[in-house]
């Protein structure tokens, strides 16, 4: 039982909110709506057009069966998932329409999975529903008190996005090929890593859709340049005296990389399948529960195993916004509040049963012996999590700046070489 609630505990510092007490509630209506009765009887017989990230089919499948049956069965409200390749696609859709003159209850996007910048961009058009998230009854759930929440790639929340699953970044080897103790425990280390093992390595090519790039470069910032503390805010000279040695210590490794670094993997599913044929021998994941998921479905061999670095290992919350424009709200509502219900929030996590291998965003002290000993028992059974002691390496993600620049700078002075 020590064990299980290690793990539990380990798993839930992505979320930075495992303690103290959730904010009270008054819970009176969201806006627009007198009361939580009001938006049900409201949203009997919506659609949700949920626009999100379609890259993984976990992900997708986990979201089409527990969430889209729950809602059709509980609450008559069909969903309708929108997959996109990047969340651009979404917030572009909902300035077009509100460029195009379309009213406020009748736009066609009315969820969206968003994170960083895309929610700033809303938010500086005035295209945000809320403030909303304090007013479903399952915000009892989340320690908004304890400010990890309250702030997306150092963009204030202002409670109209309400966070629905956490990651950490980690790499998986093959515990049957290598051996704990013979991996890199940082950029350096990976650095020599990589040039006493040639051909071995490679990395997701940073870009839209493709995020988990971009985050291995930013973390590779980190460690370059002080840690994740210069990064909290954007300042144009942080990027002008950092970016360089990125650019430079990237560009050195291409000739030991997969293929010469003449070609990078475009996802994290193609980097999965290099590493599954043995063709490189680290794969990544940004899910809680390391290895576990790529189990499950087979993407990854059953010895297959996550790992953290020492330090700068950037974790965060995956946040949902409803649209100002959009036509169904009371539907995008109960989705909203049926994402953080406790027993979905477990089935999330649990990999054996249809979950994705996300990490709960809830505050374990507002949960009830039952519902804690379901994550207890989930965790216990997963196979392929990172040693609970290695999550002490996360830190925040960049403010949203960064992010954009990361991928832009990647492909013209690391792809082009034209720096």
């Amino acid at each position: 039982m020590l064990q299980r609630m290690r793990l539990v505990l380990a798993l839930s510092l992505v979320v930075f909110a495992i303690a103290g007490v959730g904010l009270a509630q008054d819970m009176e209506g969201p806006p627009g709506f007198d009361s939580w009765d009001a938006v049900l009887e409201a949203a009997r017989g919506q659609t949700v057009n949920w626009h999100m990230w379609g890259g993984s089919d976990a992900w997708n499948g986990f979201v089409d069966n527990f969430y889209g049956t729950e809602l059709a069965e509980v609450y008559g409200v069909t969903l309708n998932r929108v997959p996109l390749a990047d969340t651009v696609d979404a917030v572009n859709q909902v300035l077009s329409e509100e460029e195009a003159g379309v009213p406020h209850d009748e736009g066609s996007v009315d969820l969206i999975w968003i994170n960083g910048e895309n929610f700033k961009t809303l938010k500086q058009a005035g295209m945000l529903y809320g403030p909303w998230t304090l007013n479903v009854p399952n915000s009892q759930y989340l320690n908004w008190e304890s400010g990890g929440f309250l702030l997306d790639f150092g963009e204030p929340v202002e409670y109209s996005e309400q966070p629905w699953a956490a990651g950490a970044f980690q790499w998986i080897y093959d515990t049957a090929r290598m051996d704990a103790e013979d991996l890199p425990r940082s950029y350096a280390e990976l650095t020599e890593w990589i040039e006493a093992n040639p051909g071995r390595f490679t990395y997701v090519a940073p870009g839209p859709g493709a995020f988990q790039g971009t985050r291995i470069v930013k973390q590779l910032m980190y460690e370059l340049c002080g840690g994740h503390e210069p990064f909290v805010s954007f300042d144009q000279e942080v990027w002008d005296d950092c970016s360089p040695q990125a650019w430079e210590l990237l560009n050195s490794w291409e000739s030991n990389l997969w293929r010469e670094g003449t070609t990078y993997p475009a996802s994290a599913n193609e980097l999965n399948e290099l590493f599954a044929n043995n063709e490189v021998d680290f794969t990544l994941t940004l899910t809680g529960t390391g290895a576990a998921a790529g189990i499950a479905n087979g993407d990854l061999p059953e010895t297959a195993k996550a790992f953290l670095f020492d330090d700068n290992m950037i974790s965060g919350f995956s946040y949902i916004a409803i649209p100002a424009n959009s036509a169904n709200k009371a539907a995008a509502l109960v989705m909203g509040n049926l994402l953080v219900r406790p027993d979905l929030q477990a089935a999330m996590l649990d990999t054996n049963n249809g979950g994705m291998g996300a990490t709960n965003v809830l505050d374990f002290s507002t949960l009830d012996d039952e519902q804690a000993q379901r994550f207890s028992d989930i965790a216990a059974s997963l196979v392929g999590a990172a040693e609970p002691a290695e999550f002490k390496a996360l830190v925040p993600n960049t403010a949203s700046e960064y992010h954009t620049l990361t991928e832009q700078d990647w492909e013209r002075c690391v792809l082009r070489d034209e720096c």
